[in-house]
């Protein structure tokens, strides 16, 4: 039996189990393992999280890899990799020269006694999956395609800065188009926008007969407030950046090996 902190297991397993993962865990080895389908060309990823006594290590591996045979395909997939790495903050895409595995590890060193977090247990858990999102189209564009090394990392980056700067310019769109309509219900509804309503002097109430009848309110002003009755809390454009949570966590078709 390998010796691992069961506190830091604990840790791993009560953030998995909050957040719904279906995973499996292998008592004698301290090792969690689960698969994770991902919005990318690699469809789905498969999670190994080794407890040490100290630390633990996530490895979330590729289901596709360079053919080991190929000695044109791994060296540029080994470009590859370490193009992809540079600059990164948070873990590394590790290739395996022997068969030409791809993974991404994340390492958490929790010596001293200190435990995982809840919010660093996430991140070591779903930093891989973002790393794969961003870089798995390069990865299959040298398996299966012509690029050499650095067009493939440039591809994967450009279409991140892409990406984000569209989500910029649809939140920028969406608040616009939010204040617009709080500028008209103000102005509707009397407001100053200073916080205080502005006085409205009573109409006169014209005289009861079958030929009045009460205004409800313009279905235009209706329909804004509902919608901004619906709106909580507008997403920060800051924070766009941030990768969703993943969208499938499935049960791992693994028999516990790491």
């Amino acid at each position: 039996m390998r010796r691992y902190s069961e506190s830091i297991a604990a840790a791993l397993n009560n953030f998995l189990t909050k957040d719904n993962w279906k995973f499996f865990f292998d008592k004698e080895k301290g090792i969690f393992c689960f698969g994770l389908s991902i919005s990318s060309k690699i469809k789905k990823v498969q999670y190994y999280v080794q407890v040490r006594q100290e630390d633990y290590k996530v490895c979330a591996v590729s289901p596709i890899g360079a053919e080991a045979d190929d000695h044109e395909q791994m060296a540029k997939m080994a470009e590859f990799v370490c193009r992809a790495n540079y600059g990164l903050n948070n873990g590394n895409f590790e290739l395996d020269l022997r068969d030409g595995e791809i993974r991404y590890k994340c390492y958490v060193d929790c010596a001293g006694s200190i435990q995982p977090t809840e919010d660093v247990v996430r991140n070591s858990i779903y930093c891989p999956a973002m790393m794969f999102e961003k870089y798995a189209p390069g990865i299959v564009d040298i398996i299966f395609g012509d690029l050499s090394a650095k067009e493939a990392v440039d591809k994967c980056e450009d279409d991140m800065e892409d990406a984000v700067r569209e989500a910029l310019r649809r939140a920028l769109e969406h608040r616009q188009s939010t204040d617009r309509k709080v500028v008209r219900l103000s102005r509707r509804f009397g407001s100053s926008g200073s916080g205080e309503a502005e006085t409205v002097e009573e109409p006169e109430q014209p005289e009861a007969g079958p030929e009045v009848l009460e205004k409800q309110g313009d279905p235009e002003d209706l329909e804004d407030l509902a919608e901004l009755a619906e709106l909580e809390d507008l997403e920060d454009p800051a924070e766009l950046e941030d990768q969703e949570a993943p969208e499938d966590k499935e049960n791992p078709e693994t028999d516990g090996s790491f």
